[in-house]
């Protein structure tokens, strides 16, 4: 019985997050062309606009762990989860670029409480011995609809105007709001309130592991971003076939990453992985001066970048998920994931910022390059620091 009401829970905390990630990245790379349409706006302002979402996300994040530390999980989480979707229907109706902005703003803060409050829910409901694999298997579903929510936005974009595609994310998200409201979470024991210190905020054993994940993050949200018009100057027809192959490597390598986890490989995965993801992002890079000598040579390197990127990053995914909640005691795993997507998302807005003012003033294969690097510095800062602190840190079962 109680292994069909963790079974239960778990498919359904999926299910949920699920489609509120594809709701949202199905409109992420079709933002740049409706700002260009409907406002006129340039790359570098569609850069600073689009990263304001982050911005607050980031705001709210340290919050949001501590009140899923404090305070009952599920109510929190559908609210956010509601708030989340309803900011949408502003999409349809912002007819000037400040009212734009301010949805932006607000719904990151709403992104930023249920991405944390659905990472705490299904870390809850995992045994801990199967920690790897079922962050593994969620951050599957996640990392998924990252990858077919841009493929199918930009199907979209090619037949239905920008209404009808903002209204696709609004009927996404509440078929996952009824699905997250089905879950059931077990009583939260009474917390006795500590005092307010940074540590309840952001889980500071957690910050050097957030530096590599921070320089690791900034491609990936160049990428989802900035794809489609890179594609576009590629003279690639079809971008969405990226976000296929970068789903498909993304869904390839949870057949293994998280068991490998479990089996105490995490350090050695992510090293790997790191190691990998230079190669990657520097041969989107070069795509650019692989298009002078040919489209043919430039479209299979195109797609095999993003086929192992998405094995890449699908690996590096769990694996950094489980670093930080191995460092975390239990009345603290909000606060670790909170610090985990905070790393992530701080990465990401980076990641727009570079995209948009670098891809302006000397291309998008200079935006990559500068990644690469800044991925290398994040392979050194891990391999002479992270993994031995780590090592130490670590919490062991039932502390």
């Amino acid at each position: 019985m109680k292994e069909k009401l963790f079974t239960r829970n778990y498919n359904l905390v999926i299910a949920a997050n699920f489609l509120l990630y594809f709701g949202f990245y199905t409109i992420m790379p079709i933002l740049p062309f409706f700002m260009a349409d409907e406002y006129g706006s340039d790359n570098a302002t569609i850069g600073a606009v689009l990263s304001s979402f982050t911005v607050a996300a980031l705001c709210i994040r340290p919050f949001s762990g501590y009140l899923l530390d404090t305070f009952a999980r599920k109510p929190l989480y559908i609210f956010a989860y509601a708030s989340f979707v309803a900011l949408f229907a502003g999409y349809i109706v912002a007819g000037v670029l400040t009212f734009f902005v301010v949805l932006r703003i607000v719904q990151g803060l709403a992104f930023g409480m249920v991405t944390v409050a659905g990472n705490t829910v299904v870390i809850d409901v995992m045994p801990s011995s199967r920690r790897g694999e079922g962050v593994g298997y969620y951050g599957m579903a996640n990392n998924i609809a990252m990858s077919t929510g841009p493929m199918f936005g930009l199907f979209l974009h090619q037949y239905c105007s920008y209404t009808v595609i903002f209204a696709v994310a609004i009927t996404t998200g509440l078929a996952g709001l009824c699905t997250a409201s089905l879950i059931r979470t077990r009583q939260k024991a009474p917390v006795v309130l500590q005092p307010i210190s940074l540590d309840r905020f952001i889980l500071l054993k957690g910050l050097p592991g957030g530096m590599s994940l921070l320089l690791l993050s900034i491609p990936y949200g160049i990428t989802t971003t900035y794809i489609a018009m890179y594609g576009q100057q590629l003279e690639i027809g079809n971008s969405g076939t990226f976000f296929t192959l970068l789903a498909f490597g993304i869904a390839s390598s949870r057949i293994f990453a998280g068991r490998i986890v479990d089996k105490g490989y995490l350090t050695s995965v992510i090293a790997f992985s790191t190691a990998m993801a230079v190669l990657i992002i520097a041969a989107l890079g070069a795509c650019q001066y692989v298009h002078e000598s040919g489209l043919m040579s430039t479209s299979v390197l195109f797609h095999a970048c993003a086929l192992l990127m998405g094995i890449t990053y699908g690996t590096l995914f769990p694996a950094y998920n489980t670093f930080f909640v191995d460092l975390a005691p239990h009345n603290q795993r909000g606060t670790a994931v909170s610090t985990y997507l905070t790393s992530w998302d701080v990465g990401i807005g980076f990641g727009l910022l570079l995209g948009g003012y670098v891809s302006e003033h000397s291309g998008f294969d200079t935006a990559y390059y500068i990644s690469a690097l800044l991925i290398v510095v994040s392979f050194v800062w891990f391999k002479l620091y992270v993994e031995k602190y780590y090592k130490r840190e670590k919490i062991k079962d039932g502390e």
